[in-house]
């Protein structure tokens, strides 16, 4: 199991559920990516607006340079919703990869409801969904259920991790 790990996907599929029990299993570094947002960012989500590009930029290199400065026993919780975003990640770290957490959109929207006080607002799930660009064909890419139960998940990414093929 070389390198790093993202755990990507739309807001409610599960991200940082799902981290903090992989990082448990397998002994590695969280690395929150929600905690890396600056303030505008932060507060332009509480008031329901969208980040943009120029938005996300900014935190994306701080999250490559805190996966190059964890090394390769860290797993990075980040929506990684665009090639572009994923692309800017394995500048720093090429061995990265990454989990899809795949789900539809009624199910995003009704995980974000049941998340009262976060700052995430759920009238923003909609964009995330216009801005994904889903991983198919990617390397180093593996695509899951997040409505599986994180029991399941976490065996079928600990035996991903451990195949060639995921490198």
């Amino acid at each position: 199991m070389n390198g790093p790990v993202v755990i990507m996907g739309v807001a409610g599929c599960g991200k940082s559920s799902f981290a903090a029990a992989l990082t448990q299993a397998l002994g590695w570094n969280l690395i929150e990516g929600d905690e890396f947002h600056p303030p505008e960012n932060v507060a332009k989500m509480r008031a329901g607006i969208a980040l943009t590009d120029d938005d996300r930029a900014g935190w994306l290199n701080v999250l490559a340079d805190e996966l190059v400065r964890r090394g390769p026993h860290a797993v990075l919780t980040c929506s990684a919703l665009k090639k572009a975003y994923r692309d800017r990640l394995r500048q720093s770290v090429p061995e990265l990869r990454f989990v899809h957490l795949d789900l539809t959109r009624e199910q995003s929207i009704a995980r974000v409801t049941q998340r009262p006080g976060h700052y995430f607002q759920p009238a923003l799930v909609d964009s995330q969904f216009a801005a994904l660009e889903k991983p198919v064909g990617e390397a180093g890419v593996l695509m899951a259920d997040a409505t599986q139960s994180i029991e399941t998940l976490q065996a079928q990414v600990c035996a991903w991790l451990q195949t060639k093929e995921c490198v």
